[in-house]
């Protein structure tokens, strides 16, 4: 890497909007680019650059948590996350990344003798289901996955593993007249020619939904209690507790929870993974070439907000292991 580097408090002092439009970040983020994915993508980092600084500068527009509450750093870090990644925040209903604005703890102090919290609201790009598969993809570790597939009651459906090997047997039912899902599923051939499979069933999306209502809960001024809301309207919660859920929404929810058991995939520090299969990300390297004055350091993030754990400790960065020898 290059001595490009920011101070800082100059990125502090830029308009949020400006941000990816300073000489000295646009230079980063093609630099990065060039090093790390023109050779695999077909893309120079120039024509990456003008592709993304035009969709970063879309979402915030359009976006005003992320415009008004974000920190100038976050917005940054964000911003060259995505050269880290190779992805694009091209929308679209198979979108491979996009942009959410997070509340992350940032400072512990004691007040009362009770520890706290100091929360920041940072920028954080979060890559989908479906760029991971494309992260994975560029790395090796697959050499592609096909589409999910919905299974209907009326279908002929079978899962299991046999020797050490998954393996399912589909037959299609024509007419799915009940509506009732009972599966989802998806082929992955690895890189070495072999079979995996991604498989989701009722239980896996009921529980999802319980965890979607633990989210959403509400505090009840009578019963002095936290209770449970609804679960995403996409899990079709139905009065009798039953789940109708979505076609589109079960595909995303298989493709984003296919990589469980795989290696980690590389992603800079202000990213997360939709299936959430970073528990230390690492890129020690100067890549984002900016400069604490206070300490003469490179500024790292600080620690993700688990929402239903104690925060990781990410102040080393996050370690994203790719074997590159394999062939979430």
């Amino acid at each position: 890497m290059s001595n490009l580097a920011l101070k800082v408090e100059d990125i502090n002092k830029l308009d949020k909007t400006q941000i990816v439009n300073d000489p000295i970040v646009r230079d980063k983020f093609i630099e990065i680019y060039n090093a790390m994915w023109s050779r695999t993508t077909g893309t120079s980092g120039e024509a990456a650059y003008e592709r993304e600084s035009r969709n970063f500068n879309r979402i915030l527009s359009e976006k005003e948590d992320i415009r008004k509450g974000c920190t100038n750093f976050s917005i940054f870090t964000a911003f060259i996350d995505v050269a880290i990644s190779g992805l694009t925040l091209d929308p679209g209903t198979k979108a491979q990344a996009y942009l959410l604005a997070r509340s992350i703890p940032v400072e512990t102090y004691y007040e009362n003798g009770q520890k706290k919290n100091k929360y920041e609201t940072q920028c954080v790009l979060t890559i989908s289901g479906y760029g991971e598969l494309v992260l994975r993809a560029r790395c090796g570790q697959i050499q592609y996955a096909d589409n999910p597939v919905i299974v209907y009651a009326e279908d002929e459906f079978e899962y299991g593993e046999r020797n050490g090997q998954k393996y399912v047997n589909y037959g299609c039912r024509l007419p799915h007249n009940s509506g009732q899902i009972v599966a989802c599923f998806m082929k992955i051939t690895r890189a070495d020619g072999s079979i995996d499979y991604s498989v989701m069933l009722p239980e896996d999306w009921t529980r999802l939904a319980g965890y979607s209502a633990r989210q959403n809960k509400k505090w009840n001024t009578q019963t002095q209690r936290w209770e449970n809301g609804n679960p995403n309207a996409l899990y079709g919660a139905r009065q009798d507790g039953s789940l109708n859920i979505d076609t589109g929404f079960l595909i995303a929810k298989c493709i984003k929870h296919a990589f469980k058991a795989y290696p980690k995939a590389r992603i800079g520090r202000g990213t997360q993974l939709e299936s959430q299969q970073v528990d230390d990300v690492e890129i020690n390297e100067d890549i984002y070439g900016v400069v604490d004055t206070q300490t003469g350091e490179v500024r790292d993030n600080p620690p993700e907000d688990t929402g239903f754990a104690p925060a990781n400790d990410f102040s080393e960065g996050v370690t994203v292991e790719t074997n590159e020898e394999d062939t979430f």
